[in-house]
């Protein structure tokens, strides 16, 4: 079922991609993202998902169309569109290089080359956002897993994006850091699509869920919907939460 909306950020349509040793990732994907959508990408592993989401900022290129903010990706406007999606992968320690977390969500705003007032600016409402303002100082190597994390969606909040992709945002956290990450998806008002083998977060975060399998998408649809779907769930290797 494709879900039509006004006010899309994101299209991505008949959306092919093998990698080099021939293995087909995804399979024909075709989707959109409303504005304001809060959306969970769920399926087996191999399914495609991660494949995907590094495929609408541009660090992979299929066969397809993708539509961000209503510009066609393409080289030429690849910069505009990686600010306008925030990827945030499942290893902080991927995303986090800069010594000082200042350092780090500074980063991106620094490459765009705005002033040093604005960059100050942006990165003291980035960790405003994600509750990290007291944290501005500090070591990153210092950081807990969940504190890195939070610092990871910092630095691309900075940047001002129009959608938020997350990898896995809550593996490996402990039940209290599972909790406030909750609590910020909750309130965050931007768009964002999550990968996550997380079900009772899907339950808890997100009105609507994608489920791929096989490089294709197999469901769209409410989420209280697919997640009373049994059959549908044990087809593709989900339980329900």
């Amino acid at each position: 079922m494709e879900l039509e909306c006004d006010g899309d950020v994101v299209k991505v349509n008949d959306l092919h991609f093998s990698y080099p040793d021939g293995n087909e990732a995804l399979r024909g994907v075709s989707f959109n993202l409303c504005a304001g959508d809060k959306v969970a990408l769920v399926g087996p592993n191999g399914a495609g998902k991660s494949t995907l989401m590094l495929h609408l900022n541009g660090i992979l290129t299929g066969r397809g169309e993708i539509e961000v903010g209503g510009m066609r990706l393409n080289p030429d406007n690849l910069p505009v569109i990686r600010a306008m999606v925030g990827l945030v992968f499942q290893n902080p320690d991927d995303q986090l290089f800069s010594p000082t977390v200042f350092e780090d969500v500074a980063f991106g705003p620094l490459h765009m080359g705005l002033s040093e007032d604005e960059v100050r600016a942006r990165v003291d409402e980035a960790l405003r956002m994600v509750h990290m303002t007291n944290y501005r100082d500090r070591l990153c190597h210092h950081l807990s897993v969940g504190e890195k994390k939070r610092i990871s969606i910092a630095t691309v909040l900075s940047m001002h994006p129009q959608i938020l992709i997350l990898d896995e945002p809550s593996a490996g956290l402990d039940p209290r850091a599972r909790r406030k990450l909750i609590n910020l998806l909750h309130e965050m008002p931007i768009t964002m699509l999550v990968s996550t083998h997380d079900m009772a977060l899907v339950k808890e975060c997100f009105p609507r869920t994608i489920v791929m399998d096989e490089g294709k998408i197999v469901a769209d649809g409410m989420t209280a919907q697919i997640l009373s779907d049994a059959a549908l769930l044990e087809a593709h290797g989900l339980e329900r939460p």
